[in-house]
């Protein structure tokens, strides 16, 4: 402002010193001209009476260095000059103001120097007896006397410089002073200029106009961040350059940074090629999906681009966590292909001995070993049945009743109905512990006792043991199967649990069994809000232990 208030006031004094200039400059100058020549006119007419008197004695006897005298005959010979040998002079019948004199009998001009910093003024008087008599007079030209006044003009305007600028920031820090001090907090609070009322006026309406809209902002980022802080997906808002404009904890949990990326390159939180490319191309085209891997989990990145009125102002990444999806996927697809051999395998043998027999390729004696085997393969394609469909059950999480279960007494009664198993491998089947109530679901605990018993007794070697043991924890309830079988190696004791998943195949085909049993036993457990412990040896057996909580009574 000090600066603006400088030059206006530089400009208007400048504007003011020369209009002055040329106003006095002009109007005097034409003045004192005119005053000049009239006096010049005066001393013409008395020095041609004294002329007519006294004749070139008079001329002789003037002492004057302001003005000139010249007496020209009528055929403009010089007679007489003041200032120069008239016998020297040339012929002056040819000047203006001669020819004017001896026509008129007056006669006036002016003539420039060769440097034009001077004007010599001609006044001429026809005299009496024929002659002429010229007075002149030098005076200085409007250009000399303009570069006369040139250095008090000068002096004059570098006082009115150093007065502008002191008057410019005193005035300026007056003007600014009290805005500096205004309360824009409360506009219509201050007590300054009335100029400025409909300004302040027009900040209030507006700082009104921004706490709302600031409000309103505020309240949308915390809606956004209360959102996108509770969701499971990671969610990343980019600029058009890539930079960090938003990030919610799944997704600083994900890309493992924290809140200080704000403001980064994504690119220096996430190096993967694989991401940049994606990011990349969602950039140019619009959408990309990338499927990535962290920390023994599967992720899934959606990544869009965000536009506004046609230009590309950021682009959006959702992170979700598809591992859970994946395996079931997976797991569908395993299942599927297990039902399909598992089912595959009885009915070719069922097929295949129906064939033999149809086609009269059996001999009537061996008639009841093919019919043994079609019955055999028919009974354990129904048990895959019904252990497929109790497990879908199990996966649907159908209701079932709850009720006082006396745990003791229901593993006497399955190892009562394995006795014939045990017996015909002369395995020795024993129950232990002390009766246990709990209240709970009858028909799981019914399967995971026969099933868990079952599994002891099919890998179990002959004259083997196994016992089962029931006892009370604070929780609930704990269940113990062990047995003296084969065992099993420490490197299948994490997968045991899978559907269809077999230690050895070939002695699981040769007991009969699906490998449906401690999957059934795995959800069974997870049902009833249990846990369940594998211990292990090769050789010497298999000890798993099942932790039933009690359940509330619905």
């Amino acid at each position: 402002m000090t600066k603006k208030i400088f030059r206006s006031m530089v400009i208007t004094a400048g504007a003011v010193l020369l209009a002055s200039l040329i106003i006095i400059m002009g109007c005097l100058y034409e003045y004192f001209c005119g005053v000049q020549e009239q006096q010049l006119k005066d001393e013409l007419s008395l020095a041609a009476a004294a002329v007519e008197q006294g004749g070139a004695d008079y001329l002789a006897s003037l002492q004057s260095d302001r003005y000139r005298l010249t007496w020209v005959s009528a055929d403009g010979t010089v007679l007489y000059d003041t200032q120069a040998d008239a016998a020297a002079m040339e012929n002056h019948a040819q000047r203006q103001e001669i020819r004017q004199a001896l026509l008129a009998g007056q006669g006036e001009s002016s003539r420039y120097s060769a440097t034009l910093l001077e004007k010599t003024l001609y006044c001429a008087r026809r005299l009496d007896d024929g002659t002429v008599l010229r007075i002149s007079i030098s005076r200085a030209t409007a250009g000399v006397l303009v570069l006369g006044m040139l250095q008090p003009f000068l002096i004059v305007l570098v006082v009115a410089l150093v007065l502008s600028a002191l008057l410019a920031r005193r005035l300026a820090r007056h003007i600014v002073e009290p805005l500096n001090q205004l309360d824009l907090e409360h506009p219509m609070d201050n007590d300054t200029y009335e100029e400025l009322s409909p300004l302040l006026g027009r900040i209030n309406q507006q700082r009104r106009q921004i706490d709302a809209q600031m409000q309103e902002l505020q309240r949308k980022r915390d809606e956004f961040d209360q959102i996108t802080g509770n969701m499971r997906e990671g969610l990343v808002l980019l600029n058009e350059k890539g930079v960090i404009l938003s990030i919610n904890p799944a997704a600083r949990t994900l890309f493992r940074t924290g809140s200080a990326c704000v403001g980064q390159d994504f690119l220096t939180i996430e190096r993967s090629s694989d991401v940049s490319h994606a990011l990349q191309t969602a950039m140019e085209q619009g959408h990309s999906e990338i499927h990535t891997e962290r920390e023994g989990r599967e992720y899934q990145m959606d990544m869009s681009r965000i536009e506004s009125e046609g230009a590309v102002t950021g682009a959006v990444i959702l992170a979700f966590d598809v591992t859970e999806q994946a395996l079931a996927q997976r797991n569908r697809r395993e299942f599927t292909a297990n039902v399909s051999h598992e089912l595959k395998t009885p009915l070719q043998s069922i097929m295949g001995s129906a064939e033999l027999m149809e086609n009269g390729l059996v001999k009537p004696e061996d008639m009841p070993v093919f019919i043994g085997r079609i019955r055999s393969e028919a009974a354990r394609l129904v048990t895959l049945i019904e252990d497929i469909i109790r497990l879908s059950q199990l996966d649907e999480g159908v209701e079932m009743p709850v009720e006082c279960v006396e745990l003791y007494a229901l593993a006497q009664e399955t190892a009562q109905s394995l006795s014939d198993a045990a017996e015909a491998k002369s395995i020795s089947l024993t129950v232990t512990g002390q009766p246990v109530t709990v209240h709970s679901v009858r028909r799981l605990l019914s399967e995971i006792l026969y099933n868990l018993c079952d599994n002891a007794i099919k890998y179990n070697v002959p004259g083997g043991r196994v016992s089962v043991d029931v006892a009370g924890t604070a929780e609930g309830a704990a269940i113990t199967v062990s047995d003296t079988g084969i065992g099993i190696p420490a490197e299948h004791q994490a997968r045991v649990f899978e559907r269809f998943y077999r230690v050895d195949k070939s002695h699981s085909r040769a007991s009969g069994g699906t490998g449906l049993g401690l999957s059934i036993v795995k959800h069974a457990v997870q049902d009833l809000g249990g846990t369940i412990r594998l211990d292990s040896t090769p050789g010497q057996g298999t000890s798993i232990r099942v932790t039933i909580p009690e359940k509330e009574n619905e």
